[in-house]
């Protein structure tokens, strides 16, 4: 028993701890928070780039601006759901993360109304990482539905359980549009296999931050994407990890 609690909550996690290509984010916490201080989503993507460079690379590959929260915003998305009505736009509900909400948020629409979307939020955390340019980390999910809180009550979208899929289409969007020169992984939460978000939905992850450093001025990248490489025993842990998640998803 010792030997498993050594192995299983000290040495493997410390081998798959790795910020070497992003130093400025050790330390940080990896789980966002609702306005109550509950656990949110995980962070689980960033971005290198400043805020333009953001802006450019999410409309390109289709992603659109969320709208804020206002009494105008709240009642077109009670439309868009109840009656099935188109809208991009539509506001996402605040997270928090380092005390402060989110500094941009987009989403990209499911079918027709806003009930089912992809989207994701951005915080910008360093103003210098290791490229010389702005880091942002993210919390991308996708909304299966909307229903209430198990936590509060209160009305909310539900979330998938694989935020790594999600994770994954944000990246393939932008790497279509040409929007990314190279991308890494850095330490998230680690891997977790039943997560709870600050709806109280379940959720799934191989625990890791792929950042994706994006083009600048908007400039399209013609090269192919520059993937750097993780450390062995994190690699090792991803493979295990991808054999364990297609047998949740099947």
């Amino acid at each position: 028993m010792a030997a498993y609690i050594l192995l299983a909550y000290i040495v493997l996690p410390l081998l798959w701890t790795h910020h070497e290509r992003q130093k400025g984010l050790a330390g940080l916490d990896m789980v966002t928070r609702t306005a109550q201080g509950i656990p949110g989503d995980p962070v689980n993507v960033g971005l290198i780039g400043d805020r333009n460079d953001i802006i450019c690379a999410m409309h390109a590959a289709n992603w659109f601006p969320a709208d804020p929260i206002t009494l105008k915003s709240s009642i077109e998305i009670v439309g868009s759901v109840l009656l099935g009505r188109p809208y991009r736009d539509a506001p996402v509900s605040n997270l928090y993360y380092l005390g402060r909400r989110e500094d941009l948020a987009f989403e990209k629409p499911i079918g027709a109304s806003a009930d089912r979307r992809n989207h994701v939020r951005f915080w910008k955390v360093l103003d210098d990482g290791e490229e010389k340019r702005p880091v942002w980390l993210g919390a991308a999910t996708m909304d299966r539905g909307v229903g209430v809180s198990h936590y509060t009550g209160a009305i909310t979208h539900h979330i998938d359980a694989d935020i790594d899929l999600e994770r994954a289409a944000l990246t393939l969007d932008l790497e279509a549009a040409a929007m990314v020169t190279a991308k890494y992984q850095v330490t998230g939460i680690g891997p977790t296999l039943a997560g709870r978000n600050g709806g109280g939905d379940l959720y799934h992850t191989d625990g890791e931050v792929w950042i994706l450093r994006l083009v600048e001025a908007c400039r399209k990248n013609t090269a192919p994407v520059n993937v750097l490489p993780s450390p062995l025993a994190t690699e090792i842990k991803d493979r295990i990890w991808r054999q364990i998640a297609g047998t949740m998803r099947n």
